[in-house]
């Protein structure tokens, strides 16, 4: 009978607070740690970036990547980008390539003008539904998967990914050799 003075609101709003964010939180840590959480997927894609350039997994092979799924509309990806875009600039000569997929359904022109209006000069195409298939799925936005020079998934983080979850694993996984 003891239990039933734990049960107060407070109690049961950090419970469910904790039940909520632990899920969220491990993948962070995971990346943080070296605890891969990817599967081991090795997604297979070919899109044409806003700048007309072609990816595919094999031209990103030997490269860790960060591929991010964002749109212009979620508060969290614009969050999140001026730290993706500083990782591209410190990381690039050492072979990490971010690639952002926008999932915006309204053009091109409107995605080029939000990149070019906050400064982002990493690779961005629009893709669909078979993108987020290749991925193993997509459940929110945005969500990021961090690849090792094979193309493998090493990491998949739902969520603005933190500047030093991302740090610790983009550095690891650059040392890795194929």
């Amino acid at each position: 009978m003891n239990w039933r003075r734990y049960l107060t609101l407070g109690n049961v709003l950090t419970a469910l607070v904790l039940i909520w964010a632990v899920p969220r939180l491990l993948p962070h840590l995971g990346a943080m740690v070296g605890v891969p959480s990817g599967g081991n997927v090795r997604p297979a894609f070919d899109i044409a970036t806003l700048d007309g350039r072609r990816l595919t997994i094999d031209s990103l092979r030997g490269h860790v990547v960060l591929v991010n799924f964002w749109a212009t509309w979620c508060l969290p990806c614009r969050v999140e980008m001026p730290a993706l875009q500083s990782m591209h600039d410190r990381h690039r000569a050492q072979g990490f390539e971010v690639v952002g997929f926008s999932v915006d359904r309204g053009g091109a022109d409107g995605v080029r003008e939000f990149a070019r209006e906050r400064g982002i000069s990493y690779p961005i195409a629009i893709v669909g539904a078979g993108e987020e298939r290749a991925f193993g799925g997509v459940r929110g936005y945005p969500t990021s998967f961090l690849l090792d020079r094979s193309g493998a998934v090493r990491h998949a983080v739902i969520g603005p990914i933190a500047p030093a979850t991302l740090e610790l694993a983009v550095r690891r996984l650059l040392k890795d050799s194929l």
